[in-house]
C-alpha cells in the first residue's frame, strides 16, 4: 500500500497581520550581529578597500593642483615630507586651466616590508606629469606619506611665427 500524504494549507493566525510579499519593498531586517562564540563572514558584496598607493596618489594630487590646501595632508605625512609638500603646492605644478588633473597610472616597489616607493602619472589634457612618493607604514599600522617629488616642468615651446 503506498500512501500519500498531503497537507492542507494551515490557516494563518488571526493575530499576526499576513506577510507582505511585494517585491518591490526590501526583503526584510539586516541579518543580526553573531552571537557568543559564533564568527560571522564578511557579505558577499563587501567592498574592497582601495590601496594607499591609490589613496595617496589622490590626496596628493588634490594638494598639488591647488582643490585641497596642504594642511590637509598634515596627519598624512611624516618626516621632512610636509615641509616638500608645502614648498611643491607654493608653485602650484599641478594647476592647469580647463581640464583637472587625473591619476592616470600607478606603480610601486616594496623596498622592505612597511615601505612603498610610489610612482603615479598625472595627466591633465594632453600634459602628461610624473610623481614620486615615499610611504612607510607607522607602528600604529597607518600609511604615512615620508617623501615627494615631482617629475620636472615640460619646457614649453614657443611658436616662431
Amino acid at each position: 500500500m503506498n500512501k500519500v500524504m498531503s497537507r492542507t494549507a494551515q490557516p494563518r493566525p488571526r493575530h499576526r497581520p499576513p506577510t507582505r510579499h511585494d517585491s518591490r519593498r526590501p526583503g526584510g531586517a539586516p541579518p543580526r550581529t553573531p552571537v557568543r562564540g559564533r564568527t560571522a563572514t564578511a557579505p558577499a558584496t563587501a567592498v574592497a578597500q582601495p590601496r594607499p598607493t591609490d589613496v595617496f596618489a589622490d590626496r596628493l594630487l588634490a594638494v598639488l593642483s591647488g582643490q585641497r590646501p596642504v594642511h590637509w595632508m598634515l596627519r598624512h605625512t611624516a618626516g621632512r615630507a610636509y615641509d616638500e609638500l608645502a614648498r611643491l603646492a607654493e608653485r602650484g605644478p599641478l594647476r592647469t586651466r580647463g581640464t583637472r588633473p587625473v591619476v592616470r597610472d600607478i606603480g610601486y616597489y616594496v623596498p622592505r616590508t612597511g615601505a612603498l616607493e610610489v610612482f603615479a602619472r598625472i595627466a591633465a589634457g594632453n600634459q602628461l606629469r610624473a610623481m614620486a612618493f615615499r610611504l612607510e607604514q607607522g607602528p600604529d599600522h597607518r600609511w604615512r606619506c615620508t617623501a615627494v617629488e615631482l617629475g620636472p616642468r615640460p619646457p614649453r615651446t614657443v611658436d616662431p611665427t
